[in-house]
């Protein structure tokens, strides 16, 4: 394994964009279009870099799940479904992800960034729909309903995971309602099993660029814990916008190339 990409600039860049991911991973979701972005700049193959990915935000999801203890203490039963889901739905993603072809995932890539770029853009109007479609939340049938999307969001997360926070989000609202703490938090939870059980299928794959991955992990984890300080002070719609103004460069940057 080639490790000659790892100069002082390129440890730089690795770092700052695990920091930055870590961040808004805290906030709101969107961490992986800064993280696989880098990755890949610095020379590493884009399968590879998106596994990559996973190995360094885990520790940043985990530190914000650390800074949410007060909420996950209190509301631990109602995470457990959740969990099971994503926990199931992020190792058949990962397991979706090895058995695609490196040129197809290439092809692929754009389209991901796109969809995850304006779904970030739309969010205020998905959650709008959803809460005068169906009924009040906290309902058996709203919960049955969020699990089951977010089984499907962790095939997704599994698979590429940018814009897997903001679905979540979505997801969440339709089973437990707008209180943003609480869905925040059951975010990071069920993102930290999603990638937890991903590197299970990428760490028997022998893909993950180890060095990379824990320089960028490093960053993630100050910005994960610190970020949830942030969430409680910033709009979610200023990190939102920032976010997708990233994506959208980032979307026509991968589509170019």
């Amino acid at each position: 394994m080639d490790f000659a990409y790892l100069d002082l600039a390129n440890i730089l860049i690795l770092a700052l964009a695990g920091l930055i991911a870590g961040t808004v991973n805290a906030v709101a979701g969107g961490g992986t279009f800064f993280t696989f972005s880098a990755l890949v700049f610095v020379g590493i193959p884009p399968v590879a870099a998106n596994a990559t990915s996973a190995v360094a935000l885990t520790p940043s999801n985990l530190s914000s799940v650390a800074a949410y203890l007060p909420e996950i203490r209190l509301h631990w039963r109602r995470y457990a479904a959740l969990g099971i889901a994503s926990a199931i739905g992020g190792y058949l993603g990962a397991q979706l992800l090895l058995a695609t072809p490196a040129k197809a995932f290439v092809a692929l890539v754009p389209w991901f960034l796109a969809f995850a770029t304006i779904l970030f853009a739309v969010s205020p109007l998905l959650r709008k729909a959803i809460d005068r479609f169906s009924h009040g939340p906290g309902t058996p049938t709203r919960r049955i309903a969020g699990i089951a999307m977010q089984f499907i969001v962790s095939i997704y997360g599994g698979y590429f995971g940018a814009g897997m926070g903001i679905i979540m989000l979505a997801a969440l609202s339709v089973a437990e309602g707008e209180d943003y703490h609480f869905i925040n938090a059951a975010k990071n939870i069920c993102a930290s099993l999603i990638q937890i059980f991903a590197l299970i299928s990428f760490l028997s794959s022998g893909i993950v660029q180890w060095p990379a991955g824990l320089v960028a992990g490093v960053g993630s984890v100050i910005g994960g814990y610190y970020g949830v300080a942030l969430a409680r002070r910033v709009p979610a719609s200023v990190m939102r916008w920032f976010v997708v103004a990233v994506g959208t460069l980032l979307t026509l940057r991968f589509a170019l190339s």
